[in-house]
């Protein structure tokens, strides 16, 4: 059985332990490297090449929120989970935006970090719930109408494209799995914004969150 690839990306030595006897005890995970900061987990992925990076936020030098962002800019095909005491809508928003495929909160059940490994390894993305309930707290019941009456205006590809998009695929691998260009996905994604007035990445996730498209358990 491959197993999933996992680096783990934690400054505090005792906390990475515990992640690490956790994780081992899956059958189907293995931790194939550590780091404590931000510029050691970009290093550790570029000679390891994990599927998934398990990334603190708050970490010295290079925190998690920049790692983050610079680990997708050169490997976007790596996974990365945002792993964080802080629920805060603000901290979602920004690990989102620089690419994380999940988020999970450190007092939460340890089982959510591993419904998260499994979640964004098959290709979605995954909040933890206590975050995904204050997300979508954050929607009016008038926005969440818009967005279900909006979704019939598209066609199904473009709701394939923002669904994919929401999980955290660039265009290059949605056009590989769809088996089309790079320019279709992007017109795709332009025209299915215009259609219900999204604005950005966080917009597409927040809709995918009220279209049930994004595990959260």
């Amino acid at each position: 059985m491959n197993k999933i690839r996992i680096l783990l990306a934690e400054d505090h030595v005792t906390v990475r332990e515990g992640l690490k006897m956790l994780i081992g005890r899956e059958p189907d995970m293995e931790i194939v490297g550590e780091a404590a900061d931000g510029r050691e987990a970009i290093e550790r992925a570029s000679e390891l090449r994990p599927e998934i990076v398990v990334m603190d936020i708050s970490m010295p030098g290079l925190n998690g929120l920049k790692g983050t962002r610079k680990l997708k800019e050169l490997y976007p095909e790596i996974h990365v989970i945002a792993l964080t005491r802080h629920k805060e809508s603000g901290y979602v928003q920004e690990l989102l935006l620089a690419g994380a495929s999940g988020y999970v909160l450190k007092q939460s059940s340890s089982d959510e970090l591993i419904r998260a490994i499994r979640a964004v390894h098959s290709g979605k993305s995954y909040l933890d719930p206590a975050v995904t309930s204050q997300a979508l707290n954050k929607s009016s019941p008038g926005d969440l109408k818009v967005a279900i009456s909006s979704s019939m205006q598209l066609s199904n590809r473009e709701s394939e494209v923002l669904k994919l998009i929401a999980s955290g695929y660039s265009n290059k691998e949605i056009a590989a799995q769809l088996q089309i260009s790079v320019k279709t996905v992007e017109a795709h994604k332009a025209n299915s914004m215009k259609k219900i007035g999204l604005r950005s990445r966080i917009d597409i996730v927040k809709y995918a969150l009220l279209q049930g498209w994004l595990a959260t358990n």
